[in-house]
């Protein structure tokens, strides 16, 4: 078989050095994409359907990484590092710069997909029952860290042409001058890294840190600082290492529930506790919210005391139904019809420890806004409602004396005191003198 003489046929582009380098390299490109069409339509294919079969990978955890794709374009890259050498008439310093080049890519695909591999191995690892005591993913970040600084020097390397490990003695040299000079922008990259990576606060979310006065809505996020606006309309700078270093609260979790939480007690006076007679009973059936929950409370009753037979005749041995029990499922069925109320989130109407406040029975439900204004407004509504039908139950709010009711309880002793002295022998003199209560 002879081989085909292509001189004569080219001959006219010998003047023209720089057109046949540029048709040189328009031609290893083309080789390049040709490459890297038959690497993802062909190559890849068969890879994603041997993948596929894998009981690890059938649910595309490979796929969604894009593992093989990443893989992919190293193809090309070392198509153009191998051909650029046999391109004519081009410059020996713009040859050694493009396969430079393509080494980088090289080196760069390589660690991307090794970062990639590294995310399957994640999400294989966290559908094991154990994963969310026993997190691997931050040893996994470290190894990440590692790759690409070893990639970054292996980079610097080829183009400086020096070997990496000479590249690390220099480095470790001047290693204590860099972290003494560029400390605060290390710990800053370190914790901007640790935020980003764990979804720590982003912008728009509410945060509260007291320690640095900070509460209110993040409103940019740099590499050094996190700037927040608090309600107050002023601005808190937060250094981004605090996040990691200092304890604070995010309320994004409150915001994406859909609900956000009322914890507030009633103080009840104790000594207005008391059973309801049958009258009683019968005028709490005019609270339509209530009115089952008294029908079941006292058929329930009636079916106990009935298994008491003699004993039952004595009513310290019987159950009977109270005005702070009644009160507590009133206001239990009157969250549960609030149109302000969230029905899908926790809801308690709860008797806590009593003490020298009185008793306290904490309402613990969700708003169905997060809205601060609207939050409030609910709140507010329902404890103007439960503080005014209180007395309906016989019930009194737990309240310390005032000033004024010091002043009351001396008006009356004094009137009192001037009441007796009047009747007392010798005292019909006086009597015009007493003021009339």
């Amino acid at each position: 078989m002879t081989d085909i003489d292509l001189a004569p046929a080219l001959g006219w582009l010998e003047p023209y050095p720089w057109l046949q380098a540029l048709l040189g390299l328009v031609l290893l490109f083309l080789v390049a994409g040709l490459a890297n069409w038959l690497t993802r339509h062909v190559i890849l294919r068969g890879l994603r359907g041997l993948a596929h079969r894998m009981p690890f990978f059938r649910e595309g955890a490979l796929g969604h990484h894009r593992v093989v794709d990443r893989l992919a374009n190293v193809v090309p890259a070392l198509v153009i590092q191998a051909g650029v050498g046999l391109v004519p008439h081009l410059p020996p310093r713009l040859t050694l710069l493009i396969q430079n080049l393509a080494q980088a890519f090289v080196f760069l695909a390589l660690v991307l997909t090794l970062s990639a591999a590294l995310d399957v191995v994640n999400t294989i690892y966290q559908r094991r029952p154990d994963a969310r005591s026993k997190p691997i993913k931050g040893y996994l970040q470290l190894v990440k860290i590692i790759l690409f600084a070893v990639c970054a020097l292996m980079i610097v390397g080829t183009f400086m042409q020096r070997d990496v490990f000479t590249l690390l003695a220099g480095l470790g040299a001047m290693a204590a001058v860099l972290m003494l000079v560029f400390q605060n922008t290390i710990l800053s990259l370190v914790a901007s890294v640790q935020v980003a990576s764990y979804d720590m606060v982003r912008v728009g979310d509410w945060i509260e840190m007291p320690s640095l006065n900070a509460d209110g809505d993040v409103i940019d996020i740099s590499l050094h600082t996190v700037t927040v606006q608090n309600w107050d309309k002023t601005i808190t700078v937060i250094p981004t290492n605090k996040l990691i270093t200092d304890t604070f609260k995010n309320w994004r979790g409150m915001s994406e529930s859909g609900g956000r939480r009322i914890k507030r007690s009633l103080f009840i006076d104790q000594t207005s506790v008391r059973f309801l007679d049958a009258d009683e009973r019968r005028r709490m059936h005019r609270f339509a919210l209530i009115d089952a929950y008294l029908d079941r409370k006292q058929a329930e009753i009636d079916a106990w005391n009935a298994t008491l037979g003699e004993r039952g005749q004595d009513l310290v041995n019987t159950r009977r139904v109270t005005n702070l029990g009644t009160f507590r499922a009133y206001v239990e069925c009157y969250l549960r019809q609030h149109p302000g109320i969230n029905q899908d989130l926790t809801l308690l109407v709860r008797q806590l420890d009593p003490g020298p406040n009185g008793l306290p029975i904490e309402i613990y439900c969700f708003t169905s806004s997060t809205a601060w204004a609207v939050y409030e407004g609910v709140q507010s509504d329902i404890f103007d409602h439960l503080l005014a039908i209180l007395p309906e139950f016989g019930l009194r709010v737990f309240q310390p004396p005032t000033g004024a009711d010091f002043r009351m309880l001396g008006e009356q002793g004094g009137s009192a005191l001037a009441a007796r002295d009047a009747v007392a022998p010798g005292g019909a003199e006086r009597a015009a003198d007493v003021p009339q209560a």
